[in-house]
């Protein structure tokens, strides 16, 4: 006779889901608000940002992630420590990603991930990373604009950014006339998405 796994009756499990997510849009909220009082330059780029460009159209289609990523220019790494050491963000290299562990006992998975505004993240991108120039105040934050976070999101082409870009094609935000604003690779990368819609 079989038995069906049962979850802890602890605390239920979409209990869990709901606080974590919270926790990473207050991370988000700390961390801007600590580089907009010292006037760092940055932008909010990767999961929250689609999620706020998303959630411009229909709220119910953004989907949750689970760490904080921002592009600062490599010049002003020095003034964001000034501004995110004191309030317990520990600056880290892991694996050579750059990144703010929120506290001591903070992990690599719900850092606060640094990109770095105008350059090659990794061997074998197609260009350079955006520009902070490329972003806009959003209700709560500085948030990429919507091309250049296509654009980084076609850069770096892993199977999380295809879902974001997914996700940014579902509600319209994108659609047929978007691959010819990129290089030729970028755009044949975001046709294909378009070409493959669904399936």
């Amino acid at each position: 006779m079989s038995t069906v796994p049962v979850l802890p009756v602890l605390i239920p499990s979409w209990e869990k889901a709901m606080d974590a997510i919270e926790e990473v849009k207050r991370r988000a909220r700390r961390v801007t608000a600590l580089l907009d009082a010292a006037g760092v330059p940055y932008a909010v780029i990767g999961g929250n940002a689609v999620a706020a460009w998303v959630s411009s159209i229909d709220e119910g289609a953004a989907r949750a992630t689970r760490d904080v990523d921002i592009l600062l220019r490599r010049a002003d790494l020095p003034l964001a420590r000034q501004a995110l050491e004191p309030a317990g963000f520990l600056f880290a290299e892991v694996m050579d990603v750059p990144m703010f562990l929120d506290g001591p006992t903070g992990s690599g998975k719900s850092a606060v991930h640094i990109l770095y505004a105008n350059e090659i993240v990794k061997p074998g991108d197609l260009a350079p990373s955006v520009d902070i120039a490329d972003s806009e105040r959003g209700p709560e934050y500085q948030v990429l604009k919507l091309e250049a976070l296509v654009k980084i999101k076609l850069i770096s082409y892993r199977r999380k950014d295809q879902v974001h870009l997914d996700d940014m094609i579902g509600v319209g935000l994108i659609d047929a006339t978007w691959p010819a604003r990129f290089p030729t690779e970028l755009g044949v990368r975001l046709q294909h998405l378009l070409d493959t819609k669904g399936q």
